[in-house]
């Protein structure tokens, strides 16, 4: 169509518009390194979600014992408690969803480079969704801040947030950035016959 959008406001202009009419943005038709950028903030993202399934989530502290839990920990003592709703909630929010991510932004960089993989108008709502559900990402660290501000009784019990919090958070940002970093754009690129990409 010859149109270029501005990634900040999301205005239209013809091809080849240097900045933006509107908000003064630099206009680029396609982000030259975004799969290298996606990849590198999701590799680190993996790193990070590792050690916060290893390391403990929550250190409770009481009168007669001090208690160290991990999240899936967590989620099967609720369990064994009668909380299955809690703990499913618990899984969802901070196994399967950030594994999901993980899994979507993977295929969106890869499939990009393979031309046929997918239909393209599902390909752009995994993308969608993907940037719409991370900004749920954070509740385990808002229940570990919340739990920690309000349980302090001094001697009788307290609530401190575990290591794996700060790697869970780190996980949940370079996460979000590797989805942000991803350029829509690539997935509705058609190919020529040698390979070379149109940006129309």
């Amino acid at each position: 169509m010859g149109l270029v959008a501005c990634t900040r406001c999301t205005r239209a202009w013809p091809l080849g518009t240097q900045t933006c009419g509107r908000c003064g943005h630099k206009m680029v038709s396609r982000d030259a390194h975004s799969l290298q950028k996606v990849w590198a903030f999701w590799i680190v993202g993996l790193m990070c979600y590792v050690p916060a399934n290893v390391y403990p989530m929550l250190k409770t502290k009481t009168l007669f014992e001090n208690d160290e839990s991990t999240i899936v920990g967590g989620a099967v003592e609720l369990a064994h408690h009668g909380a299955f709703g809690i703990a499913f909630i618990i899984l969802l929010a901070s196994v399967a969803i950030p594994l999901a991510k993980f899994w979507a932004v993977a295929y969106l960089a890869v499939s990009v480079r393979r031309p046929g993989a997918g239909g393209n108008h599902a390909r752009h709502l995994m993308y969608e969704v993907v940037e719409y559900i991370g900004r749920w990402s954070m509740i385990d660290i808002f229940v570990v801040a919340i739990l920690s501000s309000l349980v302090q009784l001094n001697t009788l019990a307290n609530i401190n947030p575990g290591p794996a919090s700060m790697f869970f958070a780190l996980s949940v940002i370079f996460t979000m950035l590797s989805a942000q970093a991803f350029d829509s754009r690539l997935i509705w690129d058609k190919q020529t016959k040698d390979g070379t990409p149109l940006n129309d």
